[in-house]
């Protein structure tokens, strides 16, 4: 018989997960003719042939019904010089898009200027995992801009283009 797992505390699991570097991205979709869109860590490529995504919402975001109603979604990779846009998409402010400069995507997606990449993708499976929806997504339109990447770790935000190579 295997024992019970115990359940990590809340304050164990947060230090976990700061140790953990992530990129910076903000997931944007269309609500009608409103853009909406919030910043998410929580990304991962899945595979490069086909190239599949996927991006985890938390369900009480008020961007998650939007998100969760769309067939497309645009994945903005942030770049060093974007403080301001984190900012702006990780608060609840009505219109996130006011002060922010964006254009439409081949499929109508949000796509943020000033990214270190920017990708639209068509949602394939929205699966419930506990408090999030996991949206797997396969990428129909990619950019890569010179902008380097921003990076998070430790409630912190990083130059990912000045990480120092380790060897």
């Amino acid at each position: 018989m295997t024992p019970l797992a115990a359940k990590p505390d809340l304050d164990v699991m947060k230090q976990v997960n700061r140790q953990f570097v992530t990129g910076v991205t903000v997931v944007t979709a269309m609500d009608g003719e409103t853009p909406r869109g919030l910043a998410v860590n929580a990304f991962s490529s899945i595979s490069l042939d086909p190239a599949t995504v996927m991006v985890c919402v938390q369900r009480t975001s008020t961007t998650h019904d939007c998100l969760f109603q769309a067939d497309h979604l645009a994945i903005n990779i942030l770049s060093t010089d974007q403080l301001d846009v984190v900012g702006t998409f990780a608060s609840k402010a009505d219109d996130k898009f006011r002060d922010v400069e964006w254009e439409s995507g081949p499929f109508g997606s949000p796509l943020i200027a000033r990214s270190s990449a920017r990708m639209e993708v068509e949602i394939r499976e929205r699966l419930q995992a506990s408090t999030h929806t996991v949206f797997i997504c396969r990428v129909v339109h990619a950019v890569v801009t010179e902008h380097p990447p921003m990076v998070y770790s430790a409630g912190k935000f990083f130059d990912g283009g000045a990480l120092a190579p380790l060897g």
